[in-house]
C-alpha cells in the first residue's frame, strides 16, 4: 500500500496499524471522504478527479526478489465519464507494460476505443519519463515512428479528442509528483 500524501510505500505493519486491509480497501470510496482524501487545487487537478485518496493499493510482481512489474490504479475524466483502469510498468519503472480500463462511459466507437486491443497494445514498450519528468502522452493524430519523441507517444483516438486529452491528463497526473511518481522513484532507488 502507498501513502500518496507522504509519497512512500507503507510497510505491512504500518498498514495494519492504520487499520487498513488491502483486500477490502476501496480507494474510490476513500477519495470521496474528506477524512481519507485530499481536495485538489485547480492547478493540481489535471485529471479532473477533484479529490485524491490518501492511500492506494499498488501491485508489485517480484521475481527472484526483484520487482519485475508494478501495476498502479489510474483514473481521470474523459468526455462523458471518469475512466478507471490500471497501468502496468516494467521492473525498470520507466517502461509501460500495458494499460487497461475496466470502467468508463465514453462513446462506443469513439472514446470507447480505449477498450480496443490494438490501441491498448500500442502502449507496451513506451517510455514514461525523460529527465525525471512525465513525457508519456497521448497525442493528436498518429505517432510518427521517425520522431525523436515516438518512444513517449501514443496515437490519439480518432474522433475522440476529449477522451484522448483525458487519458493523457490522467497518465501525467498519476505518474507525476501528485500520484505515484515519487513512489516509483523510491522503488527504483
Amino acid at each position: 500500500m502507498v501513502d500518496l500524501e507522504e509519497k512512500r510505500l507503507l510497510s505491512e505493519l504500518e498498514v495494519s496499524d492504520l487499520g487498513l486491509d488491502v483486500t477490502t480497501y476501496d480507494q474510490r470510496k476513500a477519495s470521496k471522504d474528506p477524512a481519507t482524501s485530499k481536495a485538489l487545487t485547480k492547478a493540481e487537478d489535471i485529471a479532473s478527479i477533484s479529490r485524491r485518496a490518501r492511500y492506494s493499493v499498488i501491485y508489485l510482481l517480484k521475481e527472484a526478489g526483484e520487482v519485475s512489474k508494478v501495476v498502479v490504479p489510474v483514473h481521470g475524466y474523459g468526455l462523458w465519464s471518469t475512466l478507471y483502469g490500471y497501468l502496468a510498468i516494467d521492473g525498470d519503472l520507466q517502461t509501460v507494460s500495458g494499460i487497461t480500463f475496466y470502467e468508463h462511459g465514453e462513446t462506443a466507437g469513439l472514446g470507447g476505443e480505449v477498450d480496443n486491443p490494438r490501441w491498448k497494445a500500442s502502449w507496451a514498450g513506451k517510455s514514461i519519463y525523460s529527465g525525471g519528468e512525465v513525457k508519456l502522452g497521448v497525442i493528436k493524430g498518429s505517432v510518427n515512428p521517425s520522431s525523436p519523441n515516438a518512444a513517449y507517444q501514443i496515437d490519439g483516438l480518432s474522433g475522440a479528442t476529449l477522451t484522448s486529452v483525458g487519458v493523457d491528463n490522467l497518465v501525467k497526473y498519476w505518474m507525476g509528483p501528485q500520484g505515484f511518481g515519487p513512489v516509483l522513484k523510491e522503488l527504483k532507488g
